[in-house]
C-alpha cells in the first residue's frame, strides 16, 4: 500500500516515523526537540507558543524525511488549550501539562456542577487540575479578557492537524482527543456545550469528531491526514493492545488502562473515561507515586541511581521481612488521599536493612499499581496480560516481582516510539479505507511489539502473600480508602 509517516508532538521533542503501510516495519525517523524557554527554576513551562510545535515538526521532517509519504496521523500531548479568537488566531499561547494554577478551579467547577457523582455521570471523569475543562475556568477567572475573546477551543494534536491542512474552515478531532477535555461523554458520544459554558463564561466552537478510520482532510500536495489522537491512545494503538490487555506505566507517576468495550463511570474520580483510537474504551487509573518512591528510597539509602536500588533489592526476599512502604510521598489519588504522607511499617530488628527497605519500594510501588489495576478489575475490566512501560520496566527488582504481584503475565516491549507508531498506523488505516481495502470497522494488522513475556509461574502464591501484606498494612492505616 506503500508508506505512511506518524507524528508524535510530546511536551519536550517531535518525533517522526515512517513506517511501511501493510507490515508496520520502521524504514526510517526523525526527532527535534521543541525550542521552549524553561521557566525560572527550570521545569516545562505552562504556557507554549504552539508555533513551536511547527518549528519542532519542520526540523524533524528534514533531509526529505517525508519523502514518498501518502498519509500522515498525529499525536500530541494530552491537557492542552490552544484557545483561538474568531479569526483563528491564538489569543494566548497553549495552556498545557498538569498545571497546578487550576487546583483551586477544579475544585471550583465540581461543586458547581453539584458535586464528583454528577461530573461522572455527565461525561465520565472528575475534574482535575490538568484537563482542558479546568484549564478554561481558570482562564475566565484569572485573565477574563483573553476568556471573552476565545471563540475556539482546540487541543495540540487538533491544532496541528488544523495546520498541517492549511487552516482550513472545517476543524477536527477523534473520540481519544475529546474524551479527555471534560466537556466530551464518551457515553454519549457527544459534546457537552453547557460544561464548556459553565467553565469559560461562553460558548465556543468546538472541532467536530471524526471516526477512528477517517481523514481529517488532504493537503494540496495531495499528502492525506487522518483523524489524529493524544498521545495515551496513539501509544496504546502502536502496541497494538486489544481486549484484555492492560498498560501500566512507570513514570513519576503512574498509570493503568484497559481496553474495554464500554464507558465506565466512576463517582469516586479514580477512573478516567477515555475513548481509545480504535473505536472502543480506554479507562485509565493513575497514581500519583510511582518511580519517584524508588528514587527517594535511593536517595535514603544514598545510592547513585536506581540500578544500584535493584541490585540491593535483589539481595532481599520476597515481603522484605515484613517491611512494607505505603509509597504515598506526594499524597495520592488511587487511593484518594490528597494529603497523606507515605507510610513504613513492619519495622523490626531484622527488618532494618537497606537491601529491605530497597525491596520493600519496589513491592510498594507495583503493589500501588495493582491497586489501580484492581479498581478496573473490580468494574469487570478483563485483565489478561499487563503491558509494563517506561525505562524502570527494565530494571530486574521490578521484573522479578511484577508477575507475581500483578497476578498475571508481564509483556516488557523493548523501547520504541509507539505514540509515534500508533499515529503511523491511523494514517495507514484511513489510507486504506479512503482506497477501498481496508474495512473502517478494522484496523490494519501490523508486527506487535518485540518485547520479553514474563510469567508468574510458581511465585504466584508468594506474590499474592506480599499483595497481601501490602493490603493489610493499607487498611490498617487508611481504612475504607479503596
Amino acid at each position: 500500500m506503500g508508506i505512511v509517516a506518524g507524528l508524535d508532538s510530546s511536551p519536550d521533542f517531535t518525533r517522526i516515523v515512517v513506517c511501511d503501510a501493510d507490515t508496520g516495519a520502521v524504514l526510517r525517523q526523525g526527532y527535534a526537540p521543541h525550542p521552549l524557554e524553561s521557566p525560572e527554576g527550570g521545569g516545562r513551562p505552562a504556557d507554549v507558543d504552539p508555533q513551536a510545535w511547527l518549528l519542532s515538526l519542520g526540523e524533524a521532517a528534514g533531509g526529505g524525511l517525508l519523502e514518498g509519504v501518502q498519509a500522515i496521523g498525529v499525536s500530541a500531548q494530552a491537557n492542552s488549550v490552544v484557545p483561538l479568537d474568531a479569526q483563528g488566531n491564538t489569543v494566548r499561547p497553549a495552556m498545557v501539562g498538569g498545571d497546578k494554577r487550576s487546583q483551586v478551579a477544579a475544585a471550583d467547577l465540581i461543586d458547581a456542577l453539584g458535586g464528583r457523582e454528577a461530573w461522572a455521570q455527565a461525561v465520565g471523569s472528575v475534574p482535575q487540575a490538568g484537563q482542558p475543562v479546568t484549564k478554561l475556568r481558570w482562564l475566565a477567572r484569572s485573565e477574563p479578557e483573553a476568556a471573552a475573546r476565545t471563540a475556539v477551543l482546540l487541543q495540540a494534536h487538533d491544532w496541528l492537524v488544523w495546520q498541517l491542512l492549511g487552516r482550513p474552515v472545517r476543524r477536527t478531532t477523534d473520540r481519544g482527543g475529546a474524551s479527555g477535555t471534560g466537556y466530551w461523554s464518551a457515553a454519549t458520544g457527544g459534546y457537552r456545550p453547557d460544561l464548556v459554558e459553565l467553565a469559560l463564561g461562553h460558548q465556543a466552537m468546538l472541532p467536530e469528531v471524526i471516526g477512528p478510520a477517517e481523514a481529517a482532510g488532504t493537503t494540496p500536495e495531495g499528502l492525506l491526514i487522518s483523524a489524529g489522537t493524544g498521545e495515551t491512545q496513539a501509544a496504546a494503538f502502536g502496541l497494538g493492545i486489544g481486549l484484555g490487555d492492560a498498560v501500566v506505566s512507570l513514570g513519576a507517576s503512574g498509570s493503568v488502562m484497559a481496553v474495554h468495550t464500554e464507558p465506565l463511570v466512576d463517582q469516586s474520580g479514580m477512573i478516567t473515561a477515555l475513548a481509545d483510537a480504535t473505536g472502543m474504551h480506554l479507562p485509565v487509573v493513575t497514581t500519583l507515586n510511582a518511580v519517584r518512591a524508588l528514587r527517594g528510597t535511593a536517595e535514603l539509602l544514598g545510592l547513585p541511581d536506581l540500578e544500584s536500588l535493584s541490585e540491593l533489592a535483589t539481595k532481599s526476599t520476597p515481603g522484605a521481612h515484613g517491611l512494607v512502604l505505603l509509597p504515598y510521598l506526594e499524597g495520592e489519588r488511587t487511593p484518594n488521599l490528597p494529603h497523606t504522607a507515605g507510610t513504613l511499617a513492619g519495622l523490626r530488628r531484622e527488618s532494618m536493612r537497606p537491601e529491605h527497605l530497597a525491596r520493600a519500594a519496589f513491592e510498594g510501588m507495583l503493589c500501588g499499581l495493582a491497586d489501580a489495576l484492581d479498581v478496573l478489575r473490580g468494574r469487570g475490566v478483563e485483565v489478561r496480560r499487563v503491558f509494563l512501560l517506561g525505562a524502570a520496566a527494565e530494571l530486574p527488582a521490578v521484573q522479578a516481582a511484577a508477575p507475581a504481584l500483578f497476578g498475571t503475565q508481564v509483556v516488557v516491549p523493548q523501547p520504541a516510539d509507539y505514540a509515534a507508531i500508533g499515529s503511523a498506523r491511523q494514517a495507514a488505516w484511513a489510507l486504506g479505507v479512503s482506497r477501498g481495502t481496508l474495512d473502517p470497522r478494522t484496523p490494519p494488522l501490523w508486527q506487535g511489539a518485540v518485547a520479553q513475556v514474563l510469567e508468574p509461574g510458581e511465585e504466584l502464591a508468594v506474590g499474592q502473600a506480599v499483595r497481601q501484606q501490602f493490603v493489610s498494612v493499607r487498611e490498617q492505616t487508611h481504612p475504607g480508602a479503596l
